[in-house]
């Protein structure tokens, strides 16, 4: 009778391949989702309330300036557009003014006028638009309020600031942004003031602008510097005052009647609106 001896190495492959085929295997799987939703963030620093109190000659004469009144902050993760709209109750009815609040005296005074045209407000910001591609220079037309106060009352368009019915209504090409524009490539890439972003971080980078405010009315108080912005008002005649309720007719006009502001106390709202481009 012959025997069969088989050796370790011989009975290790037989239950190698024995096992390989009896293996199981089992699975389960997990979805991981990413969600980017787009975030638009504008913080504001400095007072709601910017006031002006003209109490003096000089002050009528020169006008009173609001340096560093607020600062404005910019965090996206899309490209984005900002701009300043002047508005009021006014405004929303058809009337590029602001609202008249309190008369102060009798009222009675014919060539005292309570319709101040929104254009009158100046405004400046600290830094150049970083995004201006788009922009149509439209004669008198400025891409930004980044050019100084000027003293000159032929001077003006620069620093006036666009006033609308609708401030949610991105201005048109012509007019200002404070960075971007209306138009395909004029924009700010995403990004924040508090990422260092071209060696640049904080109140120093293109995420960040600090807006002076002037109000200048003369004397009389007639606003020569208040000027259209934009084609809804006057069509850029330099109008101070209007008695009809618009900026079509004002005291810089040659008109035969020199109208003034009534005094009293008059509001109105500059809205920083922050959109996706």
């Amino acid at each position: 009778m012959k025997k069969f001896i088989l050796s370790a190495s011989v009975v290790a492959a037989m239950l190698a391949g024995t096992n390989a085929k009896a293996q199981l295997i089992d699975e389960q799987n997990v979805t991981v989702t990413m969600d980017l939703q787009p975030i638009l963030q504008l913080n504001m620093n400095g007072s709601n309330n910017v006031d002006f109190v003209f109490d003096q000659i000089s002050e009528y004469v020169g006008g009173i300036t609001q340096y560093g009144a607020t600062n404005l902050q910019v965090s996206s993760t899309v490209s984005w557009d900002l701009y300043a709209a002047g508005f009021s109750s006014a405004a929303a009815g058809g009337a590029l003014l602001w609202d008249n609040q309190v008369e102060y005296g009798a009222s009675n005074d014919p060539n005292a006028v309570t319709t101040l045209p929104l254009t009158l407000l100046e405004l400046h910001q600290d830094k150049a638009n970083p995004g201006t591609t788009g922009f149509v220079n439209a004669v008198g037309g400025t891409v930004d309020y980044n050019t100084a106060f000027s003293t000159s009352v032929t001077n003006v368009g620069a620093n006036n600031v666009y006033a609308t019915t609708d401030p949610y209504n991105r201005p048109a090409a012509s007019e200002k942004y404070i960075a971007g524009h209306n138009s395909t490539n004029g924009f700010v890439v995403g990004g924040s003031y508090l990422i260092l972003t071209g060696g640049l971080v904080g109140n120093q980078s293109e995420y960040s602008y600090t807006m002076d405010y002037r109000i200048q009315p003369g004397l009389p108080a007639v606003f020569p510097r208040a000027t259209s912005s934009n084609t809804t008002t006057d069509g850029g005649n330099n109008n101070g005052l209007s008695a009809a309720g618009t900026e079509a007719a004002g005291a810089l006009n040659a008109t035969t009647t020199s109208l003034y502001a009534q005094p009293g106390v008059y509001t109105m709202n500059v809205k920083y609106v922050l959109i996706e481009n």
